[in-house]
C-alpha cells in the first residue's frame, strides 16, 4: 500500500501516518524527518533547508523531488509506504507522479487531515515548547499555516479529481482518528 498524508502543520499527520504504517507494516517516510536528518548532518541540502524552514517557508521543489526520487527507489520502499509531508505543492505532486511512473508505482489513497486554525496554533506552540523545534513558535506557526493554505491546500482538489482523496477530521482522540482512516481504506 502506498499512501500520502496531507494537512496543515500540527494536525497530526505524522502521528496518524506512523499508526497506519504500523497497522499495514509499511514504511513511514516523513520529509520533515529526512530534512531534519540532513540538517543534523550539516549537509549542503540541510544547511539550505534550515535557512528556509526557520522562516516558515517550504524547501524548493527541485530539492525535495531529487531527495524523494532517490528515497522511493530504495528496496525498503517496494512493499509500500506512507508519504508524510510530501508532496506540498502542485508541482511537487506532478513531479511525484513522474517519479512513480518511472518506478512503475502508484498511490493507493491520499489522506487529508484537517482541524481549525486555533487548535493548530495551540498544538504547534505546545509541540515547540516540548521539543525545542525552532519552527513551532506562534508567529512562525501562523506563517506556516498561511503557506499551507496558499501552497498545499490546492492538493486537496488535485487528488480529489484523481479519486484518491479521503478527508478526515483531525480533532478527537488519536485512536478514533486512526479508525476513521482505516475505515476509509477498507
Amino acid at each position: 500500500m502506498r499512501l500520502i498524508f496531507i494537512g496543515p502543520p500540527g494536525v497530526g499527520k505524522g502521528t496518524q501516518a506512523k499508526r497506519i504504517c504500523d497497522h499495514f507494516g509499511i514504511l513511514h517516510l516523513s520529509t520533515g524527518d529526512i530534512l531534519r536528518e540532513e540538517i543534523s548532518q550539516n549537509s549542503l541540502v540541510g544547511q539550505a533547508a534550515k535557512q528556509v524552514i526557520d522562516k516558515g517557508e517550504l524547501v524548493p521543489d527541485n530539492v525535495l523531488l531529487d531527495i524523494m526520487a532517490i528515497r522511493l527507489s530504495q528496496n525498503d520502499c517496494k512493499k509500500g509506504y506512507c508519504l508524510d509531508g510530501f508532496p506540498r505543492t502542485i508541482p511537487q505532486a506532478e513531479g511525484l507522479e513522474h517519479i512513480l511512473r518511472n518506478l512503475q508505482q502508484s498511490i493507493d489513497a491520499v489522506i487529508s487531515i484537517d482541524a481549525n486554525e486555533k487548535e493548530l496554533i495551540k498544538r504547534l506552540v505546545l509541540r515547540g515548547n516540548n521539543s525545542g523545534r525552532t519552527d513551532d513558535t506562534s508567529d512562525v506557526a501562523k506563517q506556516r499555516l498561511d503557506v499551507y493554505w496558499k501552497q498545499t491546500a490546492p492538493l486537496i482538489e488535485f487528488y480529489s479529481r484523481r479519486n484518491l482523496l479521503q478527508s478526515i477530521n483531525g480533532v478527537g482522540e488519536i485512536p478514533d482518528i486512526t479508525q476513521q482512516i482505516l475505515n476509509g481504506l477498507s
